[in-house]
């Protein structure tokens, strides 16, 4: 490779270079020497050979020195001008032979993905330049390739060009090749390029097939067309000419594809001894009436935004692992998926075609670190305006730099024809997307319209046309839900809605889903939307001491960076399942249970086109201490979507059950599919039957000895049956329990009134704000009295502590009133009442309740309540009613940035045994406490930046939290703070718990 020096503008820093001997855009396809081998659809088979795979590799500072082969910009911001002495580049080289089978053909080179610009040479003669990260560019090297000798593929590729400017997305910056480089071989007379569009008629009941295919020679192309069981049901061959020949097979009542029945036929084409195959699947896109629909129907998107991240190879995602996240996501009830913000491996979509996904596909385009400017630039007048106000302009104002400047046309304009010619062969993608976060202007509108030039079909997407000037369907980010039902319920407005990027993910949450799905289910235009995000985006880096850990923006002394905000994701970095997925998965779960009167109960079908013929349902009665099996329960026959039915129920046997019941019925699949096994859960809900009864007040035993009571300055020694306790008159607390001589609690953590919580993720910038503000950490009990006394009536001794929590420097304040009952059977029940006050009261509370710590030998943890998993008062549909069991070690949720986790709430009692004593905690309020036990106290993950800093400050005892209330999550890291019904305001409050 010759050096190339700025004796002219160079093409990586050059407006007006966008490619330099690149083909044009096509479909996404394989030729294959036979039909089997077509059909069998594996690359390997393909006239093609894959040169990924170990080549040498030089890093240079900038190209200058290379040798002879969602943060702002990390740039000085002067498009389209990028620096010539900071613009780091990497030189890739690699050997390949020609197979005899490919001498007589037309050789490319394919490259798949490259960040962010990139020279091509192949035995030392520069062959072409490309740019657009997330694009492809094929090259034609029949002029430099050596057919009979070894060849020599060097590749020089620049970390920024002029199209960075465009590529400002939120993710980490990782500039190389990334994905595949193919050497491809066509015939001479080969396919160029093909499109397949299936036209429904008005009935939709009819169709046609058209097929587009343009060739290069002439010759008969031959078209095949197979159900899914391989049956020919259509040929047809035509002469193949200069200009695109078109197929147009009339097709009587095909099978509709949709993501809920993905019904795919396969088309051969074949031309010039060569076969292709494509997916073909029948439906039909539309906007009609306002609505958004497929095949006549009104859809809704389950979805959720997906980057193409893998935590050890970064952009380099292996196809398997990009599988797995859509079998996972099709496990989840997800049904729709947003390629935030690039065009992914173009592979995802023929597995988004068999497993049945709602795509929508994004440009490569994403320029909102321009913001940043003008966020500085905002007026004294206009810094005071409410915040959506001011979002508006800064994000109104920054298009003059590309978006609304007519000199950055061709760029927006490829990156439009790149994304639709690649892929509108699928019938997965049912909607075009112009970018992401990159304001709007001319240039937007010019590439809708070349959009629109490629495909008719297809609605197109763009959230920053605002007013939905050009776009077919009006978008909107992180909406409250009272922002959302005023859209639904505007008349004005005649396009649908979706919500492209929602409940984020970032975190402990989201908090508050189901009020967003019931939305979009209440008013018709309100159609769905896409959870922010997939997958956390963590890199796996190593500590010294510590072993592996996900990293965030900072980590690595990346300047600037936008620290975890890569870490708000439904799944972990390694891509198993968050809290947050397996809430969202209840949250748009395709059956709901609705209500239960007279022997049966009423479900209604979510699914969009079937029905729920393909499923099973089987009832348990659940009760504390009791899950009775009711057998199965037949779910009728066509039971339409969107409409409600009856299930009949056998007799519900509840003899022997006291106290609360509830009623579970499971949805499962009854046979296999090819993302899930047979009986896979769809959806599991309950319905309380019987409420829980408060216990009663505990009457005296007249058989157990009395309490005694022994005095010293400092304490009081209590004894009753097993038990023995100390209380405090200093702390005004129980620093000891001994009971069968085993000590309770560690180290005098008895139990301690307490408010607080370490951060979450939603927290922060929000509530948090005020908590800090108003030294919430920092507050603390101070004890103003104590009184005892014994009680003949019940046989119990009474101890009454009045406390003032208040922190330091400010006036506000809890006075609490603690009545500790130590009871002639060795329990001892803790009432507690509070008023809260002062000037400077903080807006919420993290929590009101007692923590506690408890030798670590008490590991097994029981519990009556929500479970299994994590549970929040906004963050609780997925956990069920049930008898639970774990380990304290099991319980902990291990976020990748530590903070607030763990919880399980509407908890009716837990128990935490060591095998040889135990400790069980019963509430009195009906709707039952919350509970953690973790081995980390609130400022042990408060002070926590990773978990490897948390395992550091692991306590050698269990810190138990009884919660009476707590303050919701919501998803305020880039949304609505929590919402006022689960957010913990300070009144008055009161509570009872039972320790025995």
């Amino acid at each position: 490779m010759a050096n190339i020096f700025p004796s002219s503008r160079p093409d990586w820093s050059n407006i007006d270079v966008i490619h330099r001997g690149v083909l044009p855009p096509r479909s996404y396809f394989f030729l294959y020497e036979t039909e089997s081998s077509a059909l069998n659809g594996s690359r390997d088979l393909s006239q093609s050979i894959n040169l990924s795979g170990v080549w040498k590799f030089h890093h240079s500072a900038n190209p200058f020195e290379a040798p002879d082969h969602n943060i702002n910009y990390i740039i000085p911001v002067d498009p389209p001008n990028v620096p010539f002495d900071a613009n780091e580049t990497g030189s890739y080289v690699t050997k390949f032979s020609v197979p005899t089978n490919f001498t007589d053909e037309q050789l490319r080179l394919r490259f798949e993905g490259v960040d962010s610009a990139f020279h091509v040479y192949v035995n030392g003669v520069i062959v072409g330049y490309s740019q657009g990260s997330r694009n492809p560019a094929e090259f034609d090297i029949m002029s430099t390739v050596k057919m009979e000798e070894e060849n020599v593929l060097a590749v020089r590729v620049y970390q920024f060009c002029d199209g960075t400017y465009l590529e400002d997305q939120d993710q980490w910056r990782m500039s190389g090749i990334f994905r595949d480089v193919l050497l491809l071989a066509f015939p001479k007379d080969h396919i160029k390029d093909f499109q397949v569009q299936t036209l429904l008629d008005g009935d939709l009941k009819n169709a046609h097939l058209k097929v587009k295919v343009t060739t290069e020679g002439g010759g008969l192309i031959g078209l095949k067309l197979l159900d899914s069981r391989g049956v020919t049901i259509a040929t047809e061959s035509m002469q193949g000419s200069d200009h695109p020949t078109v197929f147009n097979i009339a097709m009587t009542e095909p099978k509709k594809w949709s993501a809920e029945d993905p019904y795919l036929y396969k088309l051969i084409l074949s031309f010039g001894g060569r076969f292709i195959a494509q997916n073909v699947g029948f439906r039909t896109v539309e906007i009609k009436d306002g609505i958004f629909k497929v095949n006549g129907k009104r859809i809704v998107l389950r979805g959720v935004n997906r980057h193409e991240h893998h935590p050890m190879h970064g952009r380099a995602v292996p196809y398997d692992f990009m599988k797995h996240d859509l079998l996972l996501m099709k496990k989840y009830n997800i049904n729709a998926i947003r390629t935030a913000h690039q065009p992914p491996d173009p592979r995802l979509f023929s597995l988004a075609d068999e497993l049945g996904f709602w795509v929508i596909d994004e440009a490569d385009l994403e320029c909102h670190g321009f913001s940043a400017i003008d966020k500085l630039m905002l007026s004294d007048d206009e810094k005071k305006l409410p915040y959506g106000e001011k979002i508006n302009l800064i994000y109104t104002r920054p298009g003059r730099f590309t978006t609304d400047n007519p000199a950055w046309k061709d760029q927006h304009v490829d990156r439009a024809v790149q994304l639709c010619t690649r892929d509108r062969n699928h019938p997965s993608v049912v909607m075009w997307s112009l970018g992401n976060e990159a304001f709007y202007g001319c240039n937007i509108k010019s590439m809708y319209h070349a959009i629109r030039a490629l495909d008719t079909t297809r609605p197109i997407h763009y959230e920053g046309d605002r007013q939905g000037e050009k776009v077919d369907l009006l978008s909107k980010m992180y909406s409250s839900i009272e922002e959302l039902i005023s859209f639904g319920k505007e008349p004005n407005f005649t396009k649908p809605l979706i919500l492209c990027e929602y409940i984020h993910s970032m975190g402990n949450g989201p908090g508050n889903i189901k009020e967003y799905i019931e939305a979009f289910y209440e008013y018709p235009r309100l159609q769905g939307g896409c959870a922010w995000e997939w997958a956390n985006q963590g890199l796996t880096a190593n500590t010294p001491n510590s072993g592996p850990f996900y990293a965030y923006g900072g980590d690595f002394n990346d300047e600037p960076n936008d620290s975890t905000f890569v870490l708000d994701g439904m799944c972990f970095s390694d891509h198993t399942p968050t809290p947050g997925l397996v809430e969202y998965k209840k949250a748009i779960e395709p059956v709901q249970l609705k209500g239960i009167a007279g022997g049966e109960v009423t479900i209604v079908n979510r699914y969009d086109l079937i029905t729920l013929d393909h499923l099973k349902c089987h009832g348990f009665l659940v009760a504390d201490g009791h899950k009775r099996f009711l057998g199965e329960i037949l779910i009728p026959t066509d039971i339409y979507p969107h409409t409600t039915a009856e299930l009949a129920l056998p007799a519900l046997d509840t003899f022997g059950i006291e106290g609360e019941i509830y009623l579970e019925l499971n949805f499962s699949l009854k046979d296999a599919t090819v993302w899930a096994d047979r009986v896979h859960n769809v959806s599991s809900s309950q319905i309380q039957l019987c409420a829980p009864v408060k216990e009663a007040s505990r009457d005296a035993t007249d058989n157990m000895p009395s309490p005694t009571l022994q005095k010293t300055p400092t304490t009081l020694i209590i004894a009753a049956a097993e038990s023995t306790w100390i209380f405090s008159t200093i702390s005004g607390k129980v620093i000891s329990w001994k009971k069968y001589k085993t000590e309770l609690f560690h180290s005098s953590l008895g139990p301690e009134f307490d408010v607080n919580r370490a951060e979450t993720d939603n927290d922060r910038r929000h509530d948090a704000v005020d908590w800090k503000e108003k030294f919430i950490h920092l507050s603390k009990g101070y004890t103003k009295s104590v009184a005892w006394s014994i009680n003949a009536s019940d046989s119990s001794i009474g101890v009454i502590v009045e406390t003032r929590l208040a922190p330091l420097a400010l006036s506000w304040y809890i006075n609490i009133t603690t009545k500790y009952t130590f009871q002639s059977d060795g329990s001892l029940n803790i009432h507690c009442s509070g008023n809260p006050g002062g000037e400077t009261l903080p807006l919420t509370l993290p929590r009101i309740g007692f923590t506690m710590g408890l030798p670590q030998s008490f590991n097994k943890v029981e519990w009556f309540g929500r479970g299994p998993g994590e549970s929040y008062k906004d963050k609780k549909l997925s956990q069920l009613f049930g008898n639970w069991t774990s380990t304290v070690e099991n319980l902990f949720t291990n976020y990748e940035f530590p903070q607030e986790g763990s919880n399980r709430t509407d908890v009716r009692w837990v128990k935490l045994d060591s095998g040889e004593a135990s400790i069980k905690a019963k509430f009195g309020k009906q709707d039952g406490f919350s509970f953690t036990a973790t081995h980390y106290t609130w400022k042990d993950l408060y002070e926590s930046k990773h978990p490897h800093d948390l395992r550091e400050k692991k306590k050698e005892y269990i810190v138990l939290r009884l919660d009476s209330d707590h303050h919701g999550l919501g998803s305020g890291s880039c949304g609505p703070k929590t919402r006022n019904e689960y957010a913990l305001k300070p009144r008055n409050f009161e509570f009872e718990i039972e320790l025995e």
